[in-house]
C-alpha cells in the first residue's frame, strides 16, 4: 500500500493529470489518418472522433476518455493505506484537467464530458446514472450532444444536491464545479446553436 503522507498523494495527483492529458481521441484518429484538430469541429474528443473517423471509433473514444476519469477516481484512493476522502475527487478533478488542459498539446484539449462521466461513475456513481439518463434523453430528441452534455452537466449537480447534501458538502461542492466547467467548455457550441450551424450527432439538420 502508498503511505497517506503529503508526497505519495500529490504524485498521485499528478499521474491522475498526466493520464487524463492522454488524448485518445486524437490518437485514435491518426490510426485511421485523421487529424483532428484539423477535421470536423477541430476538437480531439470522442463527438468529433464519431463524426469524423466513425461510429466505432466514437464509442471507443468515449470509453477510452472516460476510463482516464474512472480509474483516478476509484482505484488511486485504493491504493493507498488509511486514504484520505478527498483524493478520489482530487485525483479526477486533476484527470478532467488534464483532458482538456494536456500538457503534450499546449493545454488545448477537449471539453472534458467523457471524462468528468467516468469520474463521477469512480465517486458519485447514482448522480453519474441520472446525469447519462438526461444526457440520453436530450440526444435522442435534439439530436445534439452539445446540448445532452450541457443538460446533463445542470442535472448532475441537482442530483448531487439531492444525494449527497448536507452529509457530503465537499462532494456536492465539486459537482457544482464540475458542471459549471462542462457548461463554459461549450461556448463555441451554444454560439452554433443559437446560429443554427451546430451539427447534430445523426439524421439531418
Amino acid at each position: 500500500m502508498i503511505p497517506n503522507a503529503p508526497l505519495p498523494l500529490g504524485l498521485l495527483v499528478v499521474a491522475s493529470y498526466l493520464l487524463g492529458a492522454i488524448p485518445c481521441g486524437l490518437l485514435i484518429a491518426r490510426l485511421k489518418g485523421v487529424d483532428l484538430r484539423q477535421t470536423g469541429s477541430g476538437n480531439i474528443g470522442a463527438t468529433n472522433v464519431y463524426r469524423c473517423v466513425g461510429k466505432g471509433w466514437g464509442f471507443a473514444a468515449f470509453a477510452l476518455d472516460a476510463l482516464k476519469g474512472f480509474a483516478p477516481a476509484f482505484f488511486f484512493p485504493r491504493l493507498v493505506a488509511a486514504a484520505p476522502g478527498w483524493l478520489g475527487l482530487a485525483c479526477g478533478a486533476a484527470a478532467i484537467a488534464g483532458h482538456n488542459w494536456p500538457v503534450w498539446l499546449g493545454f488545448k484539449g477537449g471539453k472534458g464530458v467523457s471524462t468528468s462521466a467516468g469520474m463521477l461513475l469512480g465517486v458519485a456513481p447514482a448522480a453519474a446514472g441520472i446525469g447519462f439518463a438526461v444526457f440520453a434523453a436530450a440526444v435522442a430528441a435534439t439530436r445534439f450532444v452539445s446540448v445532452g452534455s450541457m443538460l446533463a452537466a445542470i442535472a448532475v449537480p441537482a442530483a448531487g444536491f439531492w444525494l449527497y447534501w448536507p452529509e457530503n458538502k465537499v462532494l456536492a461542492g465539486a459537482l457544482v464545479l464540475m458542471g459549471a466547467l462542462v457548461v463554459v467548455k461549450h461556448r463555441a457550441n451554444v454560439r452554433r446553436l443559437l446560429a443554427g450551424t451546430e451539427p447534430r450527432i445523426f439524421g439531418q439538420k
